[in-house]
């Protein structure tokens, strides 16, 4: 019989197996790549993570993008933004599932900034970050001002030269912080931590033009927040007369330009001595005119009936304390007599309402009613007795006692004390105790005696 040909039998694969198979494959022949497309279904967990899918009009894949990254994004992403990402092609191995690990985001365009820029702009003015009562004043005269820019810029050099120009005494301080790129928000809210905790007057925070993508980092909300936050009296001086950033909202001075920025916070020397001078003529003008007043014043009080005749004035006055003094009098006199006949009708009313007198007529009633007590008691004793009379002698009819009286008597068995009501129940030497109509005995038993009939 010839023999049987051998199959060789097939390598087979769990569904794990296969599954981390083709995720190496993807790891190692795809790697990382750059994919534009659509974000839809965008959500956040609670641990901060991004989950969305990317699409065109034929296809879609997943794509995670992890805290640590999310929070370095320049702008906040949505559901319909058309967007730009790098990332690892892997497989989620619990579902099976390719995706993308996102580690870089950009908009597509520069329409896609716009719409990220004009919704965190709705977003930090519901929250009152632009409000104009949060706006504080700026100082004056500063003494120290503080600067946050980048120190090569020339930004801090216009600002310098407008400030040596106006006022050289002033002293500037300056936090060198990158203002373009994907690290310059955090270095520029660095600087305006550092400057706030230094106790500066007044901070220049800013850059010069650009373009929207440039000017970028003013627009991040870490950076608005901590224009608002700060204590410090805030300028923001970035790009030209036409660019807005929503530090500039945030700001408590929005200047157009950082020269601009450098002539707000500082006046010009000649403007300042220009105004001083104008006070001290407003001020020697103003006492001028009080002197001359108070002048005029003067003169009419010299020239007046007072001075002149002043005798006059005493007898006026003496003659007028006589005639209240005679007004008192009278007045004191009547108040007197209308007292002393309030007093009267009082003591009249008082007599009336004399408490022996009350207490004597209070007595009399009591006495009266005591009488009428004793009589009226009298009467309802008497009628109770009456009618309790014919029930005692019921009483005494049906009393135990009464039938004693009549020559009967009880007999109680001792010790016990049982009542006896048969001879049978006794056995001489029995002791019983007796009780009579008054009195009672105790007798011993001698003999029995029943009835012969019972």
């Amino acid at each position: 019989m010839p023999a049987m040909p051998s199959v060789e039998k097939p390598e087979i694969w769990t569904v794990s197996q296969l599954t981390r198979r083709v995720k190496a494959l993807l790891e190692t022949q795809v790697s990382y790549v750059w994919v534009s497309g659509e974000i839809s279904n965008w959500r956040v967990s609670p641990a901060g993570h991004a989950y969305f899918t990317l699409k065109d009009k034929d296809s879609q894949v997943d794509v995670v993008m992890f805290r640590g990254r999310l929070m370095k994004l320049q702008f906040g992403p949505d559901t319909g933004l058309e967007v730009i990402v790098h990332g690892l092609v892997t497989v989620y191995e619990k579902r099976g599932n390719y995706q993308i690990v996102c580690e870089e985001m950009h908009p597509k365009g520069v329409g896609a900034l716009q719409l990220a820029f004009e919704k965190l702009k709705q977003k930090l003015q519901d929250e009152g970050l632009f409000d104009e009562e949060h706006k504080k004043p700026l100082p004056l005269l500063p003494r120290r001002i503080g600067v946050v820019t980048s120190p090569t810029g020339a930004a801090i050099r216009d600002i310098l030269n407008v400030i040596e120009r106006r006022f050289a005494s002033v002293h500037v301080i300056l936090y060198p912080a990158r203002v373009q790129g994907e690290e310059a928000a955090e270095e520029i809210v660095e600087g305006i931590r550092v400057l706030d905790e230094w106790g500066v007057d007044v901070m220049i925070v800013g850059r010069g033009g650009g373009s929207l993508e440039d000017l970028w980092p003013f627009n991040e909300e870490l950076v608005v927040r901590a224009v608002y936050a700060a204590a410090t009296p805030i300028i923001s001086a970035v790009g030209h007369e036409i660019d807005f950033t929503l530090t500039d909202f945030a700001a408590d001075v929005r200047a157009p330009t950082p020269s601009a920025a450098a002539e707000i916070v500082v006046q010009e020397r000649e403007a300042l001595l220009e105004r001083i001078a104008t006070l001290t003529r407003r001020m020697g003008a103003a006492t001028a005119r009080q002197v001359e007043q108070g002048r005029a014043r003067l003169a009419m009080a010299r020239s007046s009936f007072v001075f002149r005749r002043p005798e006059e004035l005493v007898r006026q006055r003496r003659q007028l304390v006589d005639e209240l003094r005679m007004r008192l009098e009278n007045t004191l006199v009547d108040m007197a007599g209308s007292a002393r006949r309030r007093l009267d009708t009082a003591v009249r009313s008082l007599a009336l309402l004399s408490p022996a007198v009350q207490i004597r007529a209070a007595f009399e009633r009591l006495g009266a009613l005591r009488q009428r007590v004793r009589q009226v008691g009298a009467a309802v004793v008497e009628r109770q007795r009456a009618r309790l009379r014919p029930v005692i002698a019921q009483l005494n009819a049906l009393s135990p006692l009464a039938v004693l009286a009549r020559g009967y008597a009880l007999a109680w068995k001792q010790p016990g004390g049982e009542l006896v009501r048969d001879a049978a129940d006794l056995a001489p030497d029995d002791r019983i105790r007796l009780k009579f109509g008054r009195g009672g005995a105790t007798a011993a038993i001698e003999t029995v005696e029943e009835d012969p009939d019972g």
